[in-house]
């Protein structure tokens, strides 16, 4: 199975702006999807798609949908409050119509990196919860004061159990986590939010 092509995804109600946009990106080699409205947009838009958005609005309600779509914003007119607050909610890039063709061709490409790379995060994150929900309630609780680096004995004590029955879930656990030392699990339980306890 082949994974799709990213595409650039073109929002503008002014239908010149679009054409133009659309052209150079198309003549560089990438799909586009051009749209009149945010709303045309996101009748359309499935967010498992790969690619990036040209856009001025609708940052707000992706961001709240969960999307991890790069933005690249184009406006008018250099409006630096826009631009600050646009790159504070996770815009890629801010560019002024009319764009120079190099500069948008360029933060498409930066675009497409940056969300292949969050994308690309997000697998590695499922599964290392798809592992952790392959322990039982005891595993868990071991594998917690494990990466404290608390020692078997100590463990043993604190969950009034044999020291023995700790090796036995610390094996599992390492298993299960796939993983060959306690420094890779604490990386993997970092990357999950699991504190520790």
């Amino acid at each position: 199975m082949t994974t799709p092509s990213p595409t650039v995804f073109v929002v503008d109600d002014y239908a010149p702006v679009r054409r133009s946009i659309s052209r150079v990106l198309h003549a560089a080699g990438f799909a586009v999807a051009a749209f009149a409205s945010a709303e045309e947009f996101l009748a359309q838009y499935d967010p498992r798609t790969l690619g990036c958005l040209v856009l001025l609005e609708l940052q707000d309600i992706l961001a709240k949908a969960g999307s991890v779509l790069p933005i690249i914003f184009l406006t008018g007119t250099a409006d630096i409050p826009k631009s600050v607050q646009a790159m504070k909610h996770g815009a890629s890039d801010f560019l002024t119509k009319p764009v120079n063709d190099e500069d948008l061709l360029s933060a498409v490409r930066v675009a497409f990196e940056k969300n292949r790379s969050v994308r690309q995060q997000q697998t590695e994150l499922s599964e290392i919860l798809a592992r952790l929900a392959t322990l039982t309630p005891r595993e868990r609780e071991v594998l917690e004061y494990v990466v404290t680096g608390k020692l078997n004995k100590q463990i043993a004590g604190d969950l009034g159990t044999v020291e023995q029955t700790v090796k036995v879930h610390r094996a599992r656990v390492m298993q299960k986590m796939r993983v060959r030392s306690v420094a890779e699990l604490v990386r993997l339980t970092q990357r999950c939010g699991i504190s520790a306890r």
